[in-house]
């Protein structure tokens, strides 16, 4: 397809020049795009009201929308992204063998990022700005449900570049709407993109690891769980689930399952249980809960430990301790966000080293999967790959490195 080829070029000749630019000018850019988001909110509000109405599924909404809060966490994400250190040039390891040679190992840039996303419009400007200042150049594909509020925040970032005297083609958005440009990103541009990043739902994250040529940096569906020990303070736990599942449900590090310790069902259980339902969650268990409440619940079927509701739903299942928590999650999880609450020590441990997550935490709401909240400014998406990158992918975290060796004539004789 000439259209893409086209921006793969553009890419490559922008990355070229963006080696060459001094780290500052960075920084410049990210505050320039930081102020011009303030000078067009309205501009932006307009834009994605268009959006909003033209969307069919309602429960995108929370994810769509950008009032003032979310345009202020947008520039506050920005600028948390402009404060950080140039992640380049920094040595990571050094060290010198007994021939003299000297070998350090460098953090570089990784090139050229292809991001295909859905929904949410703050991934625009989070990505844009976190691929820059790694010193790397982005090919935007959201989705086409935030097709104008993506459109709009893009030439923002390009009009930011441009002010700054740096090529803004280091920033690229994919107008064209038609499906087959994904297929061909993901099939045909090897020879332009380094990486693909999927954020979506776990058809497109599957999708793209399957039909993408190009090393993938994954984002599977965040089917988060928190198990709930016999030795744990009610009055925590009770603050930490209804915070996990109600805070915000549509986000990926939303609680979707809730495992109790048999032992804990009557003394920790059932309260919670009536503060979820009383929050107003759908809730949907397993036999023995169901009996405490006399069978007047939902009863869970099989397909709700694999589901990630993204919404005020919320599957619960006893567990006969801590190992049958880790074996459940071993499971049915998806290697991204899963804690215990627990007082237990033991217990802590046996969990947070058993449950394979990308992100395993001990007495605290898995709404915390988040780069901004790791401190990292922002994040591209959370990665639930084996290899590294891991969990949350920020600026450090989108750069590689190179071995740069040397000696004083040094040869090698055996």
């Amino acid at each position: 397809m000439k259209y893409l080829k086209k921006i793969g070029l553009n890419a490559k000749k922008a990355y070229e020049e963006l080696k060459t630019i001094k780290h500052n000018k960075i920084k410049l850019v990210l505050n320039s795009y930081n102020a011009s988001i303030l000078k067009n909110k309205k501009k932006i509000i307009k834009e994605n009201l268009k959006d909003i109405k033209n969307v069919k599924r309602k429960h995108l909404v929370d994810r769509l929308i950008l009032d003032d809060n979310k345009i202020e966490g947008i520039r506050h994400s920005i600028n948390e992204i402009a404060k950080f250190k140039n992640p380049l040039g920094r040595v990571l390891e050094k060290w010198e063998r007994p021939n003299k040679l000297r070998i350090k190992k460098i953090s570089t840039s990784i090139g050229i990022i292809g991001v295909i996303y859905e929904s949410r419009p703050n991934v625009t400007s989070d990505v844009a700005a976190l691929c820059l200042k790694s010193g790397n150049c982005s090919i935007l594909r959201g989705g086409s449900e935030a097709y104008n509020s993506n459109k709009l925040l893009a030439n923002l970032f390009r009009e930011s570049l441009n002010k700054n005297r740096i090529n803004k083609d280091c920033v690229q958005f994919i107008e064209k709407k038609d499906r087959k440009v994904v297929d061909t990103l993901l099939s045909k541009m090897n020879n332009y993109i380094d990486v693909i990043v999927p954020r979506g739902g776990k058809g497109l994250v599957q999708k793209v690891q399957k039909f993408s040529n190009v090393h993938v940096i994954g984002h599977l569906e965040g089917l988060c769980h928190i198990y709930l020990d016999k030795n744990s303070n009610l009055s925590m736990a009770k603050k930490i689930i209804v915070n996990a599942k109600m805070r915000r449900t549509s986000i990926c590090g939303a609680l979707e399952t809730l495992l109790i310790d048999e032992k804990a069902l009557k003394s920790h259980g059932k309260i919670i249980i009536q503060s979820l339902i009383s929050s107003g969650c759908e809730v949907r268990v397993d036999k023995k809960i169901n009996k405490l409440f006399k069978n007047k619940l939902k009863s869970a079927k099989e397909i709700d430990w694999k589901t990630e509701y993204l919404d005020s739903i919320l599957s619960i299942k006893t567990v006969k301790n801590v190992q049958d928590a880790v074996k459940h999650i071993l499971k049915y999880g998806t290697m991204h966000t899963d804690s215990i609450i627990t007082n237990s020590s033991k217990n802590a441990r046996i969990f947070l080293e058993g449950v394979n997550s990308s992100i395993a935490m001990h007495n605290v709401s898995t709404q915390f999967a988040d780069g901004g909240e790791f401190g990292f400014g922002g994040e591209i998406g959370i990665s639930t790959n084996k290899l590294p990158p891991r969990g949350p992918v920020g600026i450090n975290q989108l750069t590689s490195y190179k071995y740069i060796v040397s000696g004083k004539g040094i040869i090698r004789t055996k």
